[in-house]
């Protein structure tokens, strides 16, 4: 498949009568979007704000984030399957609005959604204080399940980006890149002498709100297969999870995996991006058994030389990681694995809930349980009621002042286990 993606630069976001992009400023109409969101026979009410990189801004209980593009090219449209139709999307032309997101946030459903910080320390753990960021606050009607809430939320989220990326679909881009991603007999004959590297990306599919989407399918349903990263990028791959904030894979994510860029990037020069492999996260031993066969299964019969494995969540997904690890180096397949550590406040604990010998390339996206302390800032988007509830909150993690002290993992995409975030260890 070869995609080529315009990226068309996005400084500021403003309120307006017209939507359009102009001079780098995205112009969106709020009503318009408002009657967008309310078509949704369970959202009873939404409001719109904007947060720019530097204001004393911070944005919570924060559930998704998503980047706005559309198709100027080539079959299927952006979020196949929930937005579009179900047609194969990673072909043609791709436009981007690059630095701006839409973030979604309202009353939580469970206790994992996160804070964003637009300035302060706070900001610094978070991709997104560095996006224009257009931020829509739902209200659901009474009455609605946690599930119910969560799949309208979901949808909003990815209806408001949708309509905003086609706003750029006529525009010249700032910027454009190709991404081609050979079948593997021409990738074989192009490079027959390079190495063939995968990628094995685990989707958290462990229910209960904790779910990934593909072509608009619970990944909970799917079995061990492959795409074309092609595909990812047109927002094949969507975000319906609240596991901790701070590992979290948002849409945006998804969107932008790094694992994929830095692949693409080497691609015909040190290596030959070979495979992109998707398996679940499960709940039961059999099925992470299952699952983490048909990855080394799969692994083996590619002939692959090196396999990067990226987690998604802690605790009961450390399990399907390490098998996925050990089944695919036992393949004789050199694995580097992704993660990041809840290794105690103090940084000694076990970081990991399980572990093998074969797990010796490791890369991590830091300590989720390392405590910060962030400064009151001058207006809150959304509100600040669960800061004690979230992942990462406790009683009383609030001052006199206004302060918030939390474990990282309440701050969205902190200790993100794609390695699109700015910790790391040695």
């Amino acid at each position: 498949m070869k995609l080529e993606v315009g990226y068309i630069q996005i400084r500021d976001i403003q309120f307006g009568e017209t939507p359009m992009v102009k001079d780098g400023t995205l112009y969106v109409n709020a009503g318009e979007l408002e009657a967008l969101v309310l078509e949704d026979e369970y959202l009873a009410a939404v409001s719109f704000d904007i947060a720019r990189p530097g204001e004393s801004v911070r944005i919570s209980p924060v559930k998704d984030v998503i980047e706005p593009r559309a198709k100027v090219e080539g079959s299927g449209d952006i979020f196949p399957g929930v937005i579009s139709k179900v047609d194969t999307v990673g072909s043609g032309k791709t436009h981007v609005l690059r630095g701006a997101a839409v973030v979604t946030v309202g009353k939580i459903v469970g206790f994992q959604e996160g804070i964003i910080d637009m300035t302060g320390l706070g900001a610094q753990y978070t991709p997104f204080s560095k996006t224009v960021n257009l931020v829509a606050n739902f209200t659901p009607k009474d009455g609605l399940s946690a599930h119910e809430y969560e799949a309208a939320a979901r949808k909003a989220g990815l209806k408001i980006a949708y309509a905003l990326g086609k706003l750029g679909v006529d525009m010249r881009p700032d910027d454009t890149k190709v991404y081609e991603f050979e079948s593997l007999v021409e990738g074989l004959k192009k490079y027959p002498d390079l190495p063939r590297v995968g990628y094995v990306q685990m989707l958290q599919s462990q229910g209960l709100l904790h779910d990934t989407y593909v072509y608009g399918v619970d990944m909970k349903q799917s079995i061990t297969t492959m795409l074309s990263p092609t595909e990812i990028m047109d927002g094949a791959i969507i975000s319906g999870n609240c596991v901790s904030a701070c590992d979290k894979n948002t849409t945006y994510h998804h969107q932008n995996n790094p694992v994929i860029e830095d692949l693409f990037s080497e691609h015909g020069k040190t290596l030959n991006f070979t495979a992109m492999i998707i398996t679940n996260e499960n709940v039961y031993l059999a099925d992470k058994i299952r699952s983490s066969d048909w990855t080394a299964k799969l692994v083996d019969q590619l002939d692959l030389d090196g396999v990067i494995i990226s987690q998604e969540g802690f605790g009961n997904p450390d399990t399907d990681l390490i098998m996925n690890c050990k089944k695919t180096e036992a393949t004789g397949t050199k694995t580097v694995i992704i993660t990041n550590e809840y290794a105690g406040r103090d940084g000694t604990s076990q970081s990991l809930a399980d572990a093998d010998p074969s797990a010796d390339a490791l890369v991590t996206g830091g300590n989720s349980n390392q405590v910060v302390t962030l400064p009151k800032l001058d207006k809150v988007i959304g509100t600040l009621e669960y800061t004690e509830k979230i992942a990462g909150g406790f009683a009383g993690n609030t001052d006199a002042q206004g302060s918030i002290t939390v474990e990282i993992q309440a701050i969205t995409g902190a200790t993100n286990e794609l390695g699109f975030n700015l910790l790391s260890a040695r």
